[in-house]
């Protein structure tokens, strides 16, 4: 069955185009030309990804993605815009999006764009929450006793506080990937607001002073999203 895109976009030419060109690489394309409309198709079907542009009559945007994010807080959505404000970049993050392409751009971008997205979101959606014990390079992490082992060694055993080890599980589950900042901070904090990242911040910090120790192992800012832990060894070993 071919995934489904809710694309919402009040140029209709404009819609038209990026509909056909998505539904030539085998996307099944739903288009609404205003946010009210978006959000009534939204009600009506279930969607693999959502694509809103931001400027648009009735309900912005934003205000949409907003209210899909109350209803489904897993749904992928790519913002769509002319401004390239910083302020409007940081706002689309906020609510939750996944990605955010500036107008003009190449419709290829955008489909290799959709493409990794929906890749990750199927990956996230085989994560398998009853994981008790992970393997990280050369540690071994219990996340029931929150201990991280080195190495086999039970003398460099460290202990863990309840949140460094819900932050490392989940490091530990998108392992390679991006763990989206918004997803790690509602799941483990309550809530995503400028506190509650600055809080994040020095617990990531933390897991950094754990890890250095497996040359293999980095935890790497991904600039307006997340973060990635990424072990090298698992890596080559794929290769």
């Amino acid at each position: 069955m071919n995934q489904k895109i809710l694309l919402v976009e009040d140029d209709r030419n404009f819609g038209d185009v990026l509909k056909s060109y998505l539904e030539m690489h085998d996307y099944d394309v739903n288009l609404a030309t205003d946010g009210e409309a978006g959000w009534d198709a939204f009600h009506k079907s279930e969607y693999d990804l959502c694509i809103f542009d931001v400027m648009m009559p009735k309900k912005d945007g934003f205000t949409l993605a907003r209210e899909v994010r109350e209803k489904n807080q897993e749904v992928p959505i790519i913002f769509l815009t002319a401004k390239t404000l910083k302020e409007d970049v940081v706002e689309g993050f906020k609510i939750g999006a996944d990605d955010y392409i500036s107008k003009p751009f190449n419709s290829e971008e955008l489909l290799y764009r959709v493409q990794a997205i929906l890749k990750r979101s199927g990956k996230k959606a085989d994560l398998d929450e009853d994981i008790k014990i992970f393997n990280l390079g050369k540690f071994s992490f219990n996340y029931p006793l929150r201990h991280l082992t080195y190495d086999g060694d039970e003398s460099s055993m460290e202990k863990l506080s309840p949140k460094e080890a819900h932050l490392l599980r989940l490091f530990c589950l998108y392992k390679n990937d991006v763990l989206p900042r918004s997803i790690a901070l509602t799941k483990i904090w309550g809530e995503d607001n400028y506190f509650t990242a600055r809080s994040m911040d020095v617990f990531v910090t933390k897991l950094r002073k754990y890890i250095k120790k497996d040359d293999n192992l980095e935890i790497v800012n991904i600039h307006g999203n997340g973060f990635r832990l990424i072990d090298r060894s698992e890596m080559v070993e794929m290769k």
